[in-house]
């Protein structure tokens, strides 16, 4: 039985001809705001305030900036110049490079040195344990 795997799953339905819901619905939302002031204030404040306004929604319904919908940029930025940003960076002062060379040099490199006699004795002690086991 063969089943069919979906190929475009982040490409939305187009539900209501060339728009998805989302597009509609910020679409629809944005001229409900203009009606609105178009019903409440007079016409050249309503020019005013709607045309920024209906741009807004007009870009969040159809713009896409590096892929990514305007929403979500408009919300990362809003996140991003909310939340709390602390970067702190201490040059390490001279005296504490020359502290920690000084270290590194007066540290003994001891490295053991092994003998044939040595290898023979580790090598006939790994044998008896073998043969005792």
């Amino acid at each position: 039985m063969q089943f069919h795997v979906p190929q475009f799953i982040e490409v939305e339905n187009k539900i209501f001809g060339p728009l998805t819901f989302k597009q509609f619905a910020y679409v629809i939302g944005g001229a409900g705001l203009i009606f609105l002031l178009y019903a409440f204030l007079p016409f050249w404040l309503v020019l005013i305030l709607g045309t920024p306004a209906g741009a807004f929604t007009l870009g969040l319904a159809f713009v896409q900036i590096h892929g990514k919908p305007f929403i979500k940029v408009i919300e990362n930025s809003l996140r991003y110049f909310s939340g709390a940003r602390l970067y702190l960076w201490k040059k390490p002062s001279d005296a504490k490079k020359k502290k920690k060379k000084l270290e590194i040099i007066k540290q003994p490199s001891y490295v053991p040195k092994l003998t044939e006699s040595k290898l023979q004795d580790l090598a006939w002690s790994l044998d008896v344990k073998e043969k005792i086991k």
